[in-house]
């Protein structure tokens, strides 16, 4: 049966890539020396990771009291880059799975980065828990196993328990659903190294894929299944994480807006390290044909839609501390906006909701370095809603003579650049030795609209060419 090519749709990879093309194009980069760029990139990145790292050592050593913290903030920039981090980790589950469930065909160029920026980040956000734990070498006290501690078990009622819950099992599906759509891009690996000692380490990665329609078959079984496990894990980890805070009785806190607030604010910080992210590797690893404008622009209707529900929750906290008559909870929310940490809370306000909404103008969505700079913009300002939701909640206590003022040591702001160096170290070394797109689900995406010499970007009158018939062959099924 053959497959006619519609002229209705611009096709997702430009270029009139044939499947050969796709996987040269992308492995290529793997094949090639590292540039200049490269390992320059990855020096710098790795420099900052190693300052980070010998400050969680010495903190570990010397114990917490090196924070700023005191005994009215307990919280600080630890749970401050723990929730930021949970929070960048959600968008590559959510481009990977509920887009691969509603079948978005754009998604397939971007998926693979994603996925890992996911994993990188759910890491990074994993050490801030242990080490807030003041003795990180009984975190595995809150995983409940059986032991012969005799009656000590796990708190059940502690959040740190739902944290445990919530981050192993996000970590551990994404993992799995991550390398499961690997396996057929390592089999090209496979099939295309010369080394002998690449061609074992391939294999054994590959899991013996060779392509027959059985394969197929039970890979996209496989993957359906994973992409429908993960999804609620979208929606629900970052509710745990919400969790934390609204079941306290701290003023600014208690609210049952959290939940949705958080995922939200998950989803639209997450799109925007991708961008960032996206941006840099099809410029630098030559891959404008697949990650185009279009992609781009995509991404940027996702920010907008998320940034309007941060800046409606925004408002209905301001509302609901209005209409509560609570004077307590009136006071923390004024306080945030006119109290000694305003600046913070302008600045997110500022880039969460002021930046995003220069994204409804088409002209600006399709201009690459703008869309840039606001996908920075838009993480700074999601890192400082962190910062304002736990810092300006507890510097003032409910007794004026508990207030007091909390600012980081260099200690905190050395593990904060850490946690960013450790983030783009792993990535690095993923666009080296990974695939950075996902060849075979591009591969299934080749035939999607109609592969012209030049598409009109501006409204012109110019036309397709004929229609082109081909019969789809088996290794362009979609994924």
């Amino acid at each position: 049966m053959s497959s006619l090519l519609s002229v209705l749709r611009k096709p997702i990879v430009e270029g009139n890539k044939s499947l050969r093309d796709v996987s040269d194009d992308v492995i290529r980069p793997l094949e090639q020396k590292p540039t200049k760029l490269w390992w320059i990139s990855f020096l710098l990145a790795f420099s900052v990771l190693v300052v980070g790292g010998v400050a969680v050592a010495y903190q570990i050593k010397m114990g917490i009291g090196t924070w700023g913290l005191n005994k009215t903030v307990g919280w600080g920039f630890d749970i401050t880059n723990f929730v930021f981090w949970v929070g960048i980790g959600h968008a590559g589950t959510l481009i990977s799975a509920i887009l691969f469930l509603v079948r978005q065909r754009w998604r397939t160029s971007i998926s693979r980065s994603a996925e890992a920026m996911t994993i990188i980040a759910v890491i990074c956000a994993g050490i801030f828990p242990i080490i807030h734990m003041g003795r990180p070498w009984l975190f595995f006290w809150i995983a409940p196993y059986p032991n012969f501690r005799g009656p000590l078990w796990v708190n059940f009622r502690s959040p740190l328990l739902w944290d445990f819950f919530a981050i192993s099992t996000y970590f551990t599906i994404s993992l799995v659903f991550w390398y499961l759509g690997l396996i057929p891009d390592m089999a090209t690996l496979r099939d295309r190294a010369k080394s002998k000692i690449k061609k074992a380490i391939y294999r054994v990665m590959s899991f013996g894929w060779n392509g027959s329609t059985r394969t197929w078959n039970r890979y996209e079984t496989v993957y359906m299944l994973l992409a429908a496990l993960a999804t609620p894990l979208v929606l629900s980890v970052h509710s745990i994480v919400s969790m934390d805070f609204a079941t306290s009785v701290i003023p600014g806190w208690h609210t049952t807006i959290f939940p949705p607030y958080f995922v939200a604010g998950a989803v639209f910080s997450g799109f925007a390290m991708v961008l960032t992210l996206m941006i840099i590797a099809r410029k630098v690893m030559n891959y404008t044909e697949y990650i185009t404008l279009d992609h781009i622009e995509k991404m940027c209707k996702v920010i907008i839609v998320t940034s309007g529900i941060v800046g409606i929750a925004y408002a209905t906290e301001m509302f609901m501390a209005w209409y509560s008559v609570n004077e307590y909870e009136r006071f923390v929310f004024i306080n945030r906006a006119m109290g000694p940490y305003a600046w913070s809370y302008w600045i997110m306000v500022g880039c969460n909701v002021l930046i995003s909404q220069l994204f409804w103008f088409r002209r600006l969505r399709r201009t690459v370095w703008f869309v840039f700079l606001a996908s920075i913009f838009i993480n700074v300002g999601m890192w400082f809603e962190r910062f304002v939701i736990i810092v300006t909640s507890l510097h003032r206590d409910f007794l004026p003579s508990s207030w007091a003022m909390y600012s980081p040591t260099l200690i905190e702001l050395a593990t904060l650049a850490g946690s960013f160096g450790l983030f783009f170290t792993a990535f690095l070394l993923f666009a080296r030795f990974i695939p950075f797109i996902a060849i075979a689900e591009v591969k299934g995406v080749l035939s999607y609209g109609k592969h012209v010499e030049k598409w009109p970007q501006n409204g012109g009158s110019e036309k397709p060419s004929v229609l082109v018939k081909r019969e789809p062959q088996e290794t362009e099924r979609p994924v």
